[in-house]
């Protein structure tokens, strides 16, 4: 095992692999696009039909797919080699751009054309993701894993923030058609440099069942692995419970602290994404500790109690300050949880888990839809403070009762220092002997 680095370069020890800093530069390219793109996307869709409802139809779109064939994508992913994977659907994006660009162009492009554009990125995206982070964890290894999964999120938070920023300066400038051929250019950075890498195999003896036997084999690992188990649900509560209140911030700008024009809502939107990235660099620069249960339980719930402060906050300035804060440990929780994850699950499963986990992500809109039926009962305030509430609550139960979660320092610990492909097969049909001691 070699060396911790020290100082800033512990804060960047993936990049000494050159096979992560290429894979690093195509993800960039690619969060780019698809981030500047959902502005672009939106933008269009009232522009042709001049209503609300479209920008809602035109998410949904891109959403009910991904929830739908996450896992399907995690099979294919386990079963295929990853690197053609990827440039398969990198290559479907970019012909999906060019189409746009073609009927935008000509005078053609209908409302119609937006929906399925947006439906085949729905479907593409869950195939690519899981194979990304699989490619990731092949190349650098479990020790630099959790650096390299802190820059990926890094670079994600990035363009989160930069991306629809630079989509909209580059409309207001040059004009809507002049952004699809940014975005193609980036499709395109994104192909060019993942074809840089090595193949990355299949999974060892995947393809030998069905289709429907592997996908069934993904959820019975996770359902017999407790770590893993009490990982993904512990990333399902600020999910379901806190993260919701993004949709709210329009109504704390405008309601609120009656900040109107969408000022206010850009800020707190451009304060929550710079929030992100700093949380990102932390764990980049400290994500090496043994002790990353402690890192991950304390920003959990300290996210909970900036978001509990930013919620009932009298003032927008101070808000600004508190929903940054609160982004910070939000995305330290995040990495955390799933650099804990990857760190846990044999090679054989990778592709699946990984695409359970983007299924969780997928449920923020149902945890949406009851903090915002509360916002409107009782106020915005009180509905985003009880959510944080009961999301520190929800995980202190979860610490408390779960001696899997608090055995998780020793699980990782374990898949760093020994890879056991026997006992690691064990897993999959019953918890390991090693891991049931840990947890």
């Amino acid at each position: 095992m070699p060396p911790p680095a020290s100082g800033w370069r512990s804060g960047a020890t993936a990049l000494r692999h050159r096979q992560f800093r290429w894979v690093l530069l195509s993800n960039a390219s690619f969060f780019f696009a698809m981030n500047g793109q959902f502005v672009v996307r939106s933008y269009l869709a009232f522009k042709l039909t001049d209503s609300a409802f479209a920008l809602g139809l035109v998410n949904l779109a891109v959403s009910i797919p991904m929830l739908v064939i996450s896992p399907f994508g995690g099979v294919i992913a386990d079963r295929v080699e990853k690197r053609r994977l990827i440039m398969a659907g990198q290559l479907a994006l970019l012909l999906n751009e060019l189409l746009v660009l073609t009927l935008l162009v000509t005078g053609l492009l209908a409302f119609w054309h937006l929906l399925v554009v947006a439906f085949i990125m729905g479907c593409v995206f869950p195939f690519s993701m899981p194979a990304r982070q699989a490619a990731v964890v092949n190349i650098v290894g479990r020790h630099d894993l959790a650096n390299a999964m802190a820059l990926n999120m890094g670079a994600m938070n990035t363009a989160r923030v930069v991306g629809p920023v630079t989509a909209g300066l580059v409309i207001a400038v040059v004009g809507l058609r002049w952004m699809y051929l940014v975005a193609v250019i980036l499709y395109l950075a994104a192909l060019l440099t993942m074809s840089r890498i090595e193949k990355q195999p299949a999974a060892e003896g995947a393809g030998k069942n069905s289709v429907m036997s592997d996908l069934a084999e993904g959820f019975r690992y996770v359902r017999n692995d407790p770590p893993v188990r009490v990982l993904l649900l512990l990333s399902m509560i600020p999910i379901l419970l806190a993260m919701p209140f993004q949709a709210l911030l329009v109504v704390f700008a405008e309601d609120v602290w009656h900040v109107s024009g969408g000022e206010g809502l850009g800020l707190l939107q451009a304060a929550a994404g710079l929030g992100g990235i700093c949380g990102s660099v932390i764990v980049a620069w400290k994500g090496q500790t043994r002790r990353k249960l402690r890192l991950m339980m304390a920003s959990l719930f300290a996210f909970g109690g900036s978001l509990f402060l930013f919620a009932l906050s009298p003032w927008f300035l101070l808000a600004l300050p508190l929903v940054f804060v609160s982004d910070i440990f939000a995305s330290m929780f995040n990495t955390l949880n799933n650099t804990a994850i990857q760190m846990i699950i044999p090679d054989a499963v990778r592709g699946r888990v990984a695409s359970l986990m983007m299924m969780t992500f997928g449920l923020t809109p149902l945890g949406t839809m009851p903090v915002s039926a509360f916002a409107d009962a009782y106020g915005a305030p009180a509905a985003v403070a009880g959510a944080s509430v009961i999301t520190i609550v929800v995980s202190l139960l979860f610490f408390v009762f779960s001696p899997a979660l608090r055995g998780i320092d020793a699980v990782s610990h374990a898949a760093l220092v020994r890879v056991d492909p026997e006992t690691l097969t064990d897993r999959m049909g019953a918890p390991e002997p090693s891991v049931s001691a840990a947890s």
